[in-house]
């Protein structure tokens, strides 16, 4: 996609809401048994569509957090030390994940467009407030301060900044674009987009979170290339994120637990004991699956613990070790159906806002499983970053749900009929 089109902002004088409502248009579209279909009832509440969800991207979605449940049940059934003698303790807490996810999901997909655009301010609030508290009473994982363990459990902020990131970089640029008669992204909105997604990107550096720092930048610069800023700024970011990260290195501000781990990836025989294990063991466990894999809890690396962190960041490694060639391959698939879905969305909205969103959140999918499975496979560095809607754990999931919710509501509404999408907007 090349730059952003702009369709009818809402209120505007040659929008197709304000043209309708002028000449006395329905506002609530087709009617059935006196009540508008697909709007809302008479009390307010909002209806979902069923014939604007998207059900591949649904089915894709469900049939990953399917997959990832059984993949963590397998991967810590047999791990007295992690559960403390109950196999199904992961697999209790995943469902419960899930449960928790989906009704996140739902919840989004059936909020009004108007409400998304009016509460992406405060979510993005919530997410700074959550980063600092983890500087401030976070608990340090792996060597990164970035959870927050409250009665047990244990919250990452960063997870939930990749969406208010997208979301409010999408809001800004909306704002700034729509009413336009020749919409243009300059200078203003990218300085504005990029003051929207810098200040947690220091937090999250500050903890130090390498991998979620990765996957925030990708993100980024996803969507400022979508949203049309020119070539020039795109390269001259690129640049400098490359300068910077050099400039890191060579000051010493990585820590030598993550600079070992650059190490181990460019030659993985250099410390096969110590920075090069995980990947090591990720390539023997993936290797040993074959074509239809070794079965799910037979796992010879798996059931044996070989593979750390194998329920969270090294997920993949199970259905390549347990499920082979086919159930990994069907894995990467319903991935590429999610990305694939998301960027069919952005096409289809016909609103800045929308359509932003849902390539910026194509964009922080695709480049995370790449990220993920890449360090599975050695051909990415090992960075911490769990497989969207596979790895074990809430933050994550919740995350990545909420955004499926988001893309859903996007597609209902740009499915509606035309007049039905503007007034809805403007409730």
């Amino acid at each position: 996609m090349s730059g952003v089109r702009v369709i009818g902002a809402v209120g505007s004088p040659s929008s197709p809401a304000g043209a309708g409502l002028r000449r006395g248009t329905s506002r609530g579209g087709t009617t059935r048994g006196g009540r508008s279909a697909g709007t809302r009832p008479a009390d307010g509440r909002p209806v979902l569509r069923w014939g604007g969800v998207d059900w591949v991207l649904l089915l894709a979605v469900l049939g990953l957090v399917s997959l990832g449940t059984m993949l963590i049940w397998s991967a810590t059934a047999n791990r007295d030390s992690l559960t403390g003698g109950d196999p199904r303790a992961f697999l209790d807490k995943q469902v419960v994940n899930v449960v928790i996810g989906l009704a996140l999901m739902v919840t989004v997909a059936v909020v009004p467009h108007r409400w998304i655009r009016l509460l992406t301010p405060v979510a993005y609030l919530a997410s700074l407030v959550g980063l600092v508290l983890v500087l401030v009473m976070g608990s340090t994982i792996n060597g990164s301060r970035s959870w927050i363990v409250i009665g047990g459990q244990s919250l990452q902020p960063s997870e939930l900044a990749k969406l208010t990131v997208v979301v409010g970089m999408a809001l800004v640029l909306a704002r700034r674009l729509e009413g336009r008669w020749r919409p243009r992204v300059g200078a203003v909105e990218i300085v504005l987009m990029l003051a929207v997604a810098g200040v947690p990107a220091l937090l999250i550096l500050a903890q130090p979170d390498l991998g979620t720092m990765l996957v925030l930048s990708a993100t980024v610069l996803g969507v400022l290339g979508v949203s049309g800023a020119p070539r020039r700024w795109l390269a001259l970011l690129v640049g400098g994120g490359v300068t910077a990260a050099v400039l890191a290195v060579a000051a010493g501000v990585l820590k030598a637990y993550q600079v070992d781990r650059f190490l181990a990836f460019t030659n993985p025989d250099l410390d096969p004991q110590g920075a090069g294990y995980n990947v090591e063991q990720a390539r023997i466990a993936v290797g040993n699956g074959g074509l239809f894999g070794q079965g799910l809890f037979h796992g010879s690396q798996t059931q044996s613990g070989f593979v750390p962190e194998q329920h969270t960041d090294f997920v993949f490694t199970v259905a390549g070790e347990e499920l082979g060639l086919v159930g990994a391959g069907l894995l990467v698939v319903l991935l590429g159906v999610v990305v694939w879905r998301a960027l069919a969305i952005a096409r289809l909205s016909d609103d800045v806002f929308g359509r932003v969103a849902a390539a910026g959140i194509a964009c922080w999918f695709g480049f995370q499983a790449f990220q993920n499975i890449g360090m599975c496979l050695g051909i990415m560095p090992v960075t911490g970053v769990p497989l969207p809607f596979v790895s074990y754990g809430g933050s994550s999931l919740f995350a990545g749900l909420m955004a499926v919710g988001l893309l859903l509501a996007i597609r209902m509404r740009a499915t509606a009929p035309r007049p039905m999408r503007y007034t809805l907007a403007a409730r």
